[in-house]
């Protein structure tokens, strides 16, 4: 495979990334709420938490991406393709995202809190000191997969007419009859951003409070 075929490949990962890192963080960002949602005592945040979950983890990813492409212009709101593909994978990861919380939250040894209590701190006190550094250690392990497997999962986003790297691939193969060398340079561009992503996690995770060292 010529230089120039494999340099199609890296500027079509370019999307793949760019795309799955901002719907990662706008996931987590969405993953917070629902997570105290689930949390709340109310039981009406609590039955709409679980809704959401229970819809984006029920309900394919494929088909999430087709409906919300589909259904924007028809609500009125015509947004690029981009645009839709990052809101369905937002919302898909944020309701991974939010049970992972959710555990994590519920890990925190009520011990801790109740004596956070007596000591005066605030409820916003406990919960940026106390409840989310433990939380989020518990869970960084999890959220680090998570992450991964949107990167893969960004290659259904060609439906909805994204070119990143799996539909370049799809393109080239086509057009070069080359399709064993194609693919299998995508695989390797895929497996090397998803080390960097692993080794970064595993790097963030050592160094969070707390951590084992």
């Amino acid at each position: 495979m010529s230089t120039k075929l494999f340099e199609l490949l890296l500027q079509a990962s370019i999307y793949t990334v760019t795309i799955s890192v901002v719907s990662i963080l706008i996931g987590f960002a969405i993953s917070i709420i629902v997570s105290a949602m689930l949390l709340s005592r109310q039981r009406l945040f609590m039955l709409l938490g679980q809704v959401f979950i229970s819809f984006f983890r029920g309900v394919p990813l494929l088909v999430q991406l087709l409906l919300i492409y589909n259904l924007l212009p028809v609500i009125g709101i015509n947004v690029p393709s981009i645009v839709a593909a990052v809101v369905g994978l937002s919302l898909c990861t944020a309701a991974y995202q939010a049970e992972n919380l959710r555990g994590g939250f519920a890990s925190v040894p009520s011990g801790l809190v109740e004596s956070a209590e007596m000591v005066g701190l605030t409820p916003m006190q406990i919960f940026r000191r106390i409840k989310a550094p433990i939380a989020l250690r518990l869970t960084f392990p999890a959220l680090v997969n998570e992450a991964i497997l949107i990167l893969k999962a960004s290659s259904l986003v060609s439906v909805v007419g994204i070119v990143e790297l799996t539909r370049m691939a799809q393109d080239l193969a086509g057009s070069t009859f080359l399709p064993l060398e194609i693919f299998a340079s995508a695989g390797l561009i895929y497996l090397a951003i998803n080390w960097i992503v692993a080794l970064a996690g595993g790097l963030i995770e050592r160094s969070l409070p707390g951590a084992p060292r």
